[in-house]
């Protein structure tokens, strides 16, 4: 029981060793100008002691929260929605290993080395949505071709960059902005003053100068659920147009260059990898 009890204490202590580290290093982060909110930060290793004598981490993961955007470059002379009402995307990395001469006293300046760095940027359908001026805004990630499903684990799909789903409702004739807001949001989907339509459809996303580049291919007619509201033979292209845009994301951590976009579940996501990189918390 005593051995018990020491092995105990002891894995209370280190975890809370952890905690502690894991705290400095998300406060430090707080440093970086464009992070309002405390980050969630997980290092790796285990027993932590023993790496954090060592400054060596195999493993690092941050998320942080309600990173601000801006709203779409090649649209500004339209007061678009994120000029009167805060979009926010989520950035994060994963490493693999961590290096950190002084594991517990993390600070803003402080040199990490970090390897094997997967980062990203990530934007929810609702912020998504604001930033196109689409208030219902949907995104999914389609099942293969003859295959039932939305595109989940049963379907071996996590992710696409083409043929993703996206459902809304625009006015008719297509117009920017919407036809009225209350200086703080765009108005609901059910208050269009004119005629207006809730349809679906598919587009390839990529990277082009950091970036997000949206291209309508198509109206998406099954067989995952959607909508397929009436729209007129004369009016296809410019409602097409008005789910096609570049939409600026922040700047992925540590100015990791983005080169990939895709769909994650009902979230649209930039990422980029860096194989080795000495970086500093108040950079993040």
């Amino acid at each position: 029981m005593l051995v018990i009890a020491l092995f105990g204490g002891l894995v209370t202590v280190d975890t809370v060793r952890a905690a502690h580290s894991e705290r400095r290093l998300a406060t430090a982060l707080l440093a970086s100008p464009r992070i309002t909110y405390e980050p969630e930060v997980t290092l790796g290793g285990f027993p932590f002691s023993t790496y954090a004598r060592r400054g060596d981490f195999p493993g690092l993961v941050i998320t942080a929260r309600g990173v601000a955007i801006a709203g779409p470059a090649d649209l500004r002379d339209v007061p678009q929605t994120c000029a009167t009402t805060r979009c926010y995307a989520e950035i994060g990395i994963r490493a693999a290993s961590v290096r950190a001469s002084t594991a517990d006293r993390w600070h803003g300046g402080s040199p990490i080395e970090v390897t094997g760095v997967d980062a990203y940027a990530k934007l929810n359908s609702v912020n998504l949505g604001r930033l196109l001026d689409i208030t219902d805004l949907a995104v999914n990630t389609p099942a293969p071709t003859n295959k039932a499903g939305g595109g989940g684990p049963g379907d071996g799909l996590l992710e696409r960059t083409s043929g993703v789903l996206l459902t809304g409702t625009v006015s008719l004739p297509p117009r920017r902005p919407s036809p009225r807001t209350d200086g703080r949001y765009p108005p609901s989907a059910h208050e269009f003053a004119g005629t207006h339509a809730k349809v679906s459809v598919t587009v390839d996303l990529s990277v082009v100068e950091g970036d997000l580049v949206i291209v309508a291919t198509g109206f998406y007619l099954g067989p995952e659920e959607h909508a397929d509201g009436t729209v007129p033979a004369e009016f296809e292209r410019a409602v097409l147009a008005r789910f096609s845009a570049r939409v600026p994301y922040p700047r992925l951590p540590w100015g990791i260059p983005p080169t990939t976009a895709n769909s994650a579940g009902s979230d649209i996501v930039i990422s980029g990898t860096a194989p080795a990189m000495t970086v500093a918390p108040d950079q993040f």
